[in-house]
């Protein structure tokens, strides 16, 4: 369910959406180039492998962004992985539906990271982890391009 902010539309002009794209689940965020600060937003789930591109569209026609960041994930000597292909896809795609400019940056290690952050860190229980852990990646996706 996509949640209405209030400040959405006093914001919106520089907004940015970021994504930790997964087979399964893709992970979404939130963020402003003005403040450089992003933050998770949503995690939705694939079907047989194809994103919810409605609610993407509606994530989309809400907060306005003026691009999309997904992370693109490589082996460690940068040679594309079993997934990278899918993820570029995943990118034209965005491109094609929404006309929107898709920037792709690095991802290594994002939702490890995020997993680490909220079961370490926050004792955040292995049952809400699944359903979090996306979106957080998805935020540090975000915030990794914001600090660039």
């Amino acid at each position: 369910m996509v949640k209405h902010d209030p400040l959405a539309a006093k914001l919106s002009s520089d907004a940015y959406l970021g994504f930790d794209f997964g087979n399964k689940k893709i992970g979404i965020a939130v963020g402003y180039a003005d403040t450089g600060i992003a933050s998770p937003l949503q995690t939705l789930r694939s079907v047989n492998q194809v994103p919810d591109w409605d609610t993407i569209g509606k994530l989309i026609a809400e907060w306005r962004p003026i691009g999309l960041v997904v992370g693109i994930s490589r082996q460690q000597d940068g040679s594309d992985n079993i997934i990278t292909p899918r993820m570029q896809k995943f990118c034209r795609q965005l491109n094609g539906r929404y006309n929107l400019p898709v920037h792709q940056v690095d991802e290594a290690l994002t939702t490890f990271a995020a997993k680490q952050l909220l079961f370490d860190d926050l004792k955040v229980s292995a049952g809400k982890l699944w359903a979090v852990q996306d979106q957080l990646a998805a935020q540090l996706i975000l915030q990794s391009w914001f600090d660039k």
